[in-house]
């Protein structure tokens, strides 16, 4: 796989930086999941006090492989460049020290001379964070609160499934959580492998009227799939009556129901 050609070139380049410390990748080829179409999700940890030097030379190390055609830059976790190379394959390199390294998802050190990465080996995981899963349970009611909002203006459809859409995120992340609950973090791209085939198909049926002319039929089935999980999202989060609360009034001004 050019993945492969592609990892060894930059990590070659990559040890000659004094202040890497450990290369490992993360993501689907991390974990031994990855096929021919994965991105490459690929991890410096670098001395604290030399990272912003660093920083400035991130693109030439990329540039060990191909010519990278478009990139740039973004801060989620931690410094990272998003880039493409000319034969289109992406690759994203996150740089981190030992106070910005996240223990999410499952890692494989390519390079680690002085075994830093050892300390972090049990914990790695792919489960939700329980803040995060009640983070989506806030977000899914606010969306809904949104969409009514979109459809009570009546003029702007477009919003209103843009909202949806939102909902739907929170939604699928709150039934991982509670289906999948060790791989919960994966997200919307693992429904197929990780829900049932029914809830899949219920799913994908409701993104099918996430359209201009049928969000209200998804909105319906929405509320459907919402309703089924209500008593165990009840349990989850029964210390905020609040969020629950105005969940389910949503459910209801949203259906007329």
């Amino acid at each position: 796989m050019r993945q492969y050609e592609a990892i060894e070139k930059v990590v070659t380049s990559l040890k000659e930086e004094s202040c890497v410390q450990s290369i490992f990748l993360k993501g689907s080829i991390g974990r031994n999941e990855h096929d021919q179409h994965s991105d490459i999700d690929l991890y410096c940890l670098v001395d604290e006090e030399e990272e912003k030097s660093f920083l400035s030379r991130r693109l030439h190390h990329l540039e060990a492989y191909k010519k990278v055609i478009f990139w740039g830059e973004a801060y989620i976790i931690a410094p990272q460049i998003i880039a493409v190379y000319e034969d289109m394959l992406p690759i994203d390199l996150f740089t981190v020290t030992k106070r910005t390294l996240q223990e999410k998802d499952y890692f494989q050190v390519l390079y680690d001379p002085n075994e830093v990465m050892k300390q972090y080996e049990a914990t790695q995981h792919l489960m939700l964070p329980e803040e995060e899963f009640h983070e989506c349970v806030w977000d899914m009611a606010w969306f809904l609160f949104r969409y009514h909002k979109a459809v009570e203006r009546g003029n702007n459809d477009i919003l209103a499934i843009e909202m949806l859409r939102h909902v739907m995120r929170n939604l699928t992340s709150i039934m991982l959580y509670r289906y999948a609950k060790n791989r919960s973090i994966l997200g919307l791209k693992a429904i197929p492998d990780l829900l049932s085939p029914t809830q899949h198909n219920n799913v994908k049926a409701i993104y099918e009227c996430i359209t201009p002319s049928l969000h209200q039929e998804a909105v319906n089935q929405i509320s459907l799939l919402i309703r089924g999980e209500m008593a165990w999202i009840r349990s989850q989060i029964y210390n905020d009556a609040q969020t629950i609360s105005f969940l389910e009034r949503m459910i209801k001004v949203a259906t007329n129901n």
